[in-house]
């Protein structure tokens, strides 16, 4: 977990791409289930990562989704896409399309921005 308030935490996804994801800590199964204060959290934290992921990654693109199939619980997926990532322009969950993709720059910096920025802005 890199960041947690009242309302929401925010873990990292193991993968090859920049992905994060974050939930509500009140297991709700739909969105529309969340209370006001928690939809706001949710929308603001996926704003703050989306700004974040964009300045230091440079995508070519960022995917944001909210599936819940395989966990029937509320919890957003937010992706940085690169032409040359393993699956693009597939999504994360589609077939392979090539081999070999390695992110040009650490994760390790970017999360401690990232965090930095949760806290002063969402706490």
């Amino acid at each position: 977990m890199i960041y947690s308030n009242s309302l929401i935490y925010i873990e990292i996804h193991e993968s090859e791409i920049p992905w994060l994801k974050i939930f509500t800590h009140t297991p709700h199964k739909e969105f529309s289930e969340c209370t006001a204060d928690e939809k706001k959290m949710i929308w603001d934290a996926l704003d703050i990562i989306e700004k974040e992921i964009l300045e230091y990654f440079k995508p070519s693109k960022i995917n944001i989704a909210s599936f819940g199939n395989m966990l029937p619980r509320v919890h957003w997926h937010i992706m940085a896409r690169f032409e040359n990532d393993e699956y693009f322009p597939e999504p994360m969950w589609g077939p392979k399309q090539r081999e070999g993709f390695v992110l040009e720059v650490s994760m390790e910096p970017f999360i401690s921005e990232l965090q930095i920025r949760l806290k002063r802005e969402l706490s």
